[in-house]
């Protein structure tokens, strides 16, 4: 039966060449997953949420021929353990697993692929460690600001009021004022009992406005757990930003080459924010999808992105534009690895 996902840009199914678990140091133990081509281009997978996880649709996005294609499950997300854990699980813990992966793996420089909180990972990354990044494709741009968060719990409801309605609705009158705290509240406790509907309630939420066309919108189940309690973990600490914002780091990446890909009508992540990062990127270019949303499969944004990955391998095998330090190679022992 064709997934309703499929369309005739994605690549035939194909499974892990390896998989791996890697040990974090400090209580996490990450789902790393190797596919395509040994000997082809780097490419680091970044999954949304945070909290949503990979799946096996993720590696359809990338020619196997040519890519060598990294995806791992962030801590407390999908295959990784503990699962929904908000301890020790920060962006900056995340940047850190970054590059242990790459460590792990070998790789000198790769390049940074991911939609949504994918995005701002991507980002904080790449601020972080510029010299090992060769490129960006990006997707539905959120910069893990107030406002963002402001407008995921409050203004996406003027689009979908009906949505919104249901997702303020399940928290009780008296603790209207403040959703977030309120969700907080109930997401972070232990007892299935309390958490899960909160959960269940969130993700409803947010599949709801995630895409114009309906059948592409997730459920529930698992996954709403650890989506639901980890996005109001870092949306409760201000992603974890607010010392590092992006924009005014975005100097750190600006010679490297980058492709932003926008729905122009998503509510989740509204097209202000990928303008706006556009033009402080110099070497961004903004590709705006005029029928689609939010979701990656929507056909006009799996176009771009399949387009993009091909642009972009043929723009990277020319030299990277950057300090001398962007080709500089580093050594360092990598992490406690369980093959699998």
């Amino acid at each position: 039966m064709r997934s309703q996902y499929e369309g005739e840009t994605l690549f035939p199914p194909i499974a892990p060449i390896k998989t791996v678990r890697l040990e974090t140091g400090d209580g996490h133990l990450l789902y790393v997953e190797e596919s395509g081509n040994p000997h082809g281009i780097p490419v680091v997978f970044l999954h949304g949420g945070p909290g949503a996880g990979i799946s096996s649709m993720h590696r359809r996005l990338f020619d196997p021929s040519l890519f060598r294609v990294i995806l791992f499950d962030q801590r407390g997300s999908g295959k990784s353990r503990p699962f929904a854990e908000t301890r020790d699980n920060s962006t900056w813990h995340l940047v850190d697993d970054i590059e242990m992966i790459r460590q792990h793996f070998g790789i000198e420089q790769w390049i940074i692929f991911g939609g949504s909180w994918g995005s701002t990972l991507g980002l904080a990354y790449g601020i972080r460690h510029p010299e090992r990044c060769l490129g960006f494709i990006l997707r539905g741009i959120f910069l893990g600001t107030d406002s963002e968060v402001d407008w995921f719990m409050n203004g996406m409801g003027q689009f979908f009021p009906e949505a919104w309605d249901r997702f303020s609705h399940f928290i009780p009158e008296t603790e209207r004022g403040d959703l977030l705290t309120a969700y907080s509240r109930r997401l972070m406790q232990e007892s299935p009992s309390i958490a899960i509907p909160a959960a269940d309630a969130w993700s409803s939420y947010e599949n709801s406005c995630s895409t114009l066309r309906a059948e592409l919108r997730g459920g529930g189940g698992r996954v709403a757990l650890s989506l639901a309690r980890l996005e109001a973990h870092y949306f409760k600490h201000h992603c974890f930003l607010e010392d590092e914002p992006i924009l005014e780091n975005i100097h750190r990446i600006g010679r490297i080459p980058s492709i932003i890909i926008q729905g122009r009508h998503d509510v989740i992540c509204p097209p202000h924010t990928a303008s706006t990062l556009a033009k402080a990127w110099d070497q961004s270019e903004l590709v705006m999808i005029e029928d689609a949303g939010h979701s990656a499969f929507e056909p006009g944004v799996l176009k771009a992105l399949i387009t993009a990955l091909g642009r972009m391998a043929q723009r990277v095998s020319q030299p990277v534009p950057g300090p001398e330090s962007q080709h500089a190679s580093r050594h360092a022992s990598g992490p406690v690895s369980r093959s699998e």
